[in-house]
């Protein structure tokens, strides 16, 4: 059985107003009816493949997941935001160690469920030979925003991690899109839960250490474990990225063409909506005339635009937002997100 464990975290501020620090977009219905949270947990639903979740979550967002996880997932409140790879380890610390985990970011939008289960299958079976596998997403444009992966000799399924790449400026990502051997980093990844620990152990033996004692002295309440607050509050927040795949001699990736979007901003919402021939998309009311690629989104008052393009407009209660696509990357910078 795949073990999915599924990380709810950040303040999902680069989609303001729509998203909150109270109600960020993982626990927001934003393609189609279904949450990304429940659309994630869909995936990796499959009584034949997959036992029952774990979830790793913040105290603020408890009540989102009780509300929307059902009752078979079991869900792990991290005592502090300290990035992904000690939120990996509180999960990996809970499992056997010959268990193969399936990470998943609880708020990225995958369209092609057949190809994820096919990539997960893949990073599965490399898992348990030991490999730290990473989902490498086909690039289909030069984008800035993601980090990169080299692929390597192939493998079982996949290929070696010759090398990762932090975020491109534009002119080096066209090149990585000519090259064909790049992959963009999508934050999934499977491993062996013990095979984990110990990587983590090796590269960063002080988190780890504080990863255990917080979760022997962790309490329980039916399905809700609370690892304890103090040794937990002396790591170092880093990503399992540095932590741990960067660092190791056991690195892979496996191709994954499927659809992946992580809905980082407006214009990647945008992008990946239901949208008429000319590009524009409306939900709520919305009027577009002699647009091109305009995304309208209004919970009450209508919106009426008129030959633009490339423009997004969100209103959410009495707050409203108007960017360009390309300036969609900064909305987390506005005092309203910022606020909230």
């Amino acid at each position: 059985m795949i073990q999915p464990v599924i990380l709810c975290g950040g303040s999902g501020t680069r989609l303001w107003p729509r998203s909150r620090k109270d109600y960020p977009k993982p626990f927001l219905p934003l393609v189609g009816e279904r949450t990304l949270f429940e659309a994630t947990l869909d995936r990796c639903a499959d009584p034949q493949q997959f036992a029952s979740p774990i979830v790793v979550a913040g105290e603020a967002h408890v009540h989102h997941i009780l509300a929307q996880s059902g009752d078979d997932a079991t869900l792990i409140v991290e005592p502090a935001a300290k990035n992904t790879a000690p939120a990996i380890a509180l999960a990996a610390a809970h499992l056997p160690p010959d268990t193969v985990m399936l990470v998943c970011p609880s708020d990225h939008h995958i369209a092609d469920d057949a190809a994820f289960i096919a990539a997960a299958q893949s990073a599965v079976r490399l898992a348990r030979q030991n490999w730290m596998v990473a989902f490498g997403i086909t690039p289909d444009s030069p984008e800035t925003g993601y980090g990169y992966i080299l692929r390597g000799e192939a493998i079982d399924g996949g290929h070696r991690i010759a090398r990762f790449v932090e975020k491109p400026d534009r002119a080096r990502a066209e090149e990585f899109l000519t090259d064909g051997g790049y992959s963009w980093n999508g934050g999934i990844f499977a491993f062996g839960a013990g095979a984990f620990l110990s990587e983590l152990a090796t590269h960063r033996p002080e988190m780890a250490e504080a990863v255990q004692r917080s979760v022997v002295d962790a309490s329980r309440e039916g399905s809700i474990l609370r690892p304890a607050a103090n040794p937990f509050a002396e790591i170092v927040a880093e990503s399992v990225d540095y932590a741990v795949m960067e660092n190791t001699d056991n690195a892979a990736v496996v191709p994954a063409d499927m659809g992946w979007s992580d809905i980082g901003s407006w214009k990647a919402l945008r992008d990946v909506r239901p949208h008429d021939a000319n590009g524009n998309a409306v939900i709520g009311a919305g009027e577009l005339i002699d647009c091109c690629n305009v995304m309208v989104e209004t919970d009450g008052p209508r919106v009426s635009v008129i030959g633009l393009q490339d423009v997004i407009v969100v209103v959410d209660g009495d707050e409203v937002m108007v960017t360009t696509a390309a300036g969609s990357q900064k909305v987390g910078t506005l005092k309203g997100a910022v606020n909230q």
